[in-house]
C-alpha cells in the first residue's frame, strides 16, 4: 500500500519532524475511556465513538511516520498490519460478542472493503481529480497487476465458498480455510514484492519535474520513529478496547432500525478505511491520481490479504463458523465492479466520466444493501 504524505509541521507539533500533539492525545484518553468503569449513558458512547475515530486516525498517523522511516519494504508491511489490526480487532470483538450471529461479518466487510475502495474511493478521486484537471495519467502496468490480484483474491474468498461442497452453505471446512488463508498471503506478499522492490516504477507517481513519491517527504529521526512506535502500539490497544466497547451499540442501533446486518460490516469497513480515503482525495486534488490508485487498489488487497488470515486463525482457535460466500446479489455487483474498473482503469488516462460510473455503482450497493 502507497504511503499517504505525513502532514505538514507545525508551531503545535513536538519536533521539526511533526509529531502532532493531538496524536499522542487521543489514543491516551481512549485508553482511559475504554479502561475506567464508567456508567452506560448516550453521551459517553458519542465520546467513545468520537476517541474510536481519533485514535484510528492516530494510528494510522503514527504507522505512516514509522513507514517513511524505515523504508520499503518495512515501511509499507507497517500500514498494512496496522491497518489490519484495527480491521481484525473490530471484526472479532464483535464476533466474540455475538457468536454464532455475527459469523457472516467478515465477509460483509470484506465485500464492503472492497465496494468502498474500488468504487467509493475511486470514484469520488476520478471526479474531484477530473473536475479539476480534466484528464489525468497513470502507469497502467502497475494498476493492472493490482486489479488482477484483486479479482483473484475476491473471487477465492467470496464466490468459491459457494461452489464447493466439502462444507455446506456458504462456509469454507477448516482445510480448505486454511488453504485460502495461506493463498491470501502469497498473493499480497507478491504484490508489496512488486509493488516496493521488484518493479517499484510501475507504482510511483511522476511529477512534472521527473522527481517521484520519494521526494515529498521530510526525514524523520530515529527518536521521532521511536516514539511513533510506541504511541502506535497504544493506539492499537486503545481501539481494540474501544472496539469491545461499542460493538453491542453498533449492533443494537442496526438491529433498531431494522437495516440488514451486512450494514454492520459496511460501518465497520467504512471507519477503518477512512484514512486511506482523505489520502487518496487529496492526491487525487494535488494531480497524483497514480498515488490514489495505489491507495485504493492496494487498501483493498491488504483488507482482504491480510484479515482472511487473522480471521482464519481467531476462528479456527476459538470454534467460530465463517460464512464467506456472498449471496446472489453481492455476487453480480462484484463481478461489475470487477469488470468495470478492469474497462475504466486500462488505458492509462482518466477523466470524470469514469468517476461518475464507480460512484453510481457504490451507490447501488449501498442501496441494494439497505434495500435488498
Amino acid at each position: 500500500m502507497e504511503r499517504a504524505q505525513i502532514p505538514e509541521t507545525n508551531p503545535a507539533d513536538l519536533s521539526a519532524q511533526g509529531i502532532a500533539i493531538w496524536s499522542l492525545v487521543a489514543p491516551l484518553a481512549g485508553l482511559v475511556f475504554a479502561i475506567a468503569p464508567t456508567p452506560s449513558s448516550t453521551i459517553l458512547l458519542i465520546c467513545l465513538g468520537l476517541l474510536l475515530g481519533a485514535a484510528i486516525m492516530a494510528a494510522v498517523y503514527h504507522a505512516e511516520i514509522l513507514a517513511h522511516f524505515l523504508g520499503e519494504p518495512f515501511g509499507t508491511l507497517v500500514l498494512a498490519l496496522a491497518v489490519t489490526v484495527i480491521e481484525c480487532s473490530l471484526i472479532v470483538s464483535i464476533m466474540l460478542s455475538e457468536g454464532a450471529q455475527a459469523q457472516a461479518l467478515a465477509r460483509d466487510t470484506l465485500i464492503a472493503a472492497i465496494m468502498i475502495t474500488m468504487n467509493g474511493f475511486v470514484g469520488l478521486c476520478l471526479l474531484v481529480g477530473g473536475g479539476r484537471h480534466l484528464v489525468q495519467n497513470y502507469t497502467q502496468s502497475g494498476v493492472s497487476v493490482g486489479l488482477a490480484m484483486l479479482a483473484t483474491l475476491a473471487v477465492l474468498t467470496l464466490i468459491l465458498p459457494n461452489y464447493t461442497i466439502s462444507a455446506g452453505g456458504a462456509f469454507y471446512n477448516d482445510t480448505q480455510l486454511v488453504f485460502v488463508a495461506i493463498v491470501s498471503l502469497v498473493i499480497y506478499a507478491t504484490f508489496v514484492g512488486a509493488q516496493t522492490i521488484r518493479h517499484r516504477d510501475d507504482f510511483l507517481h511522476q511529477s512534472p519535474d521527473d522527481e517521484d513519491d520519494r521526494t515529498h517527504f521530510a526525514p524523520v529521526s530515529r527518536k521521532v520513529a521511536g516514539l511513533a512506535g510506541i504511541v502506535l502500539i497504544v493506539a492499537l490497544v486503545a481501539v481494540v478496547l474501544l472496539a469491545k466497547e461499542l460493538s453491542p451499540t453498533i449492533e443494537s442501533a442496526v438491529a433498531a432500525a431494522n437495516a440488514p446486518r451486512a450494514l454492520v460490516g459496511i460501518l465497520i469497513a467504512m471507519v477503518v478505511l477512512a484514512p486511506e480515503g482523505f489520502a487518496a482525495v487529496r492526491a487525487a486534488r494535488a494531480n497524483r491520481v497514480q498515488t490514489s490508485l495505489n491507495l485504493a487498489i492496494g487498501s483493498a488487497l491488504a483488507t482482504i490479504g491480510l484479515t482472511i488470515p487473522a480471521v482464519a486463525v481467531v476462528a479456527l482457535m476459538l470454534g467460530l463458523d465463517l460464512e464467506l460466500g456472498l449471496s446472489m446479489r453481492s455476487t453480480v455487483i462484484l463481478a461489475l465492479t470487477l469488470l468495470v474498473a478492469t474497462l475504466t482503469l486500462g488505458r492509462g488516462r482518466v477523466t470524470i466520466v469514469q468517476g461518475v460510473i464507480h460512484l453510481v455503482i457504490f451507490a447501488t450497493f449501498l442501496f441494494t444493501t439497505i434495500v435488498p
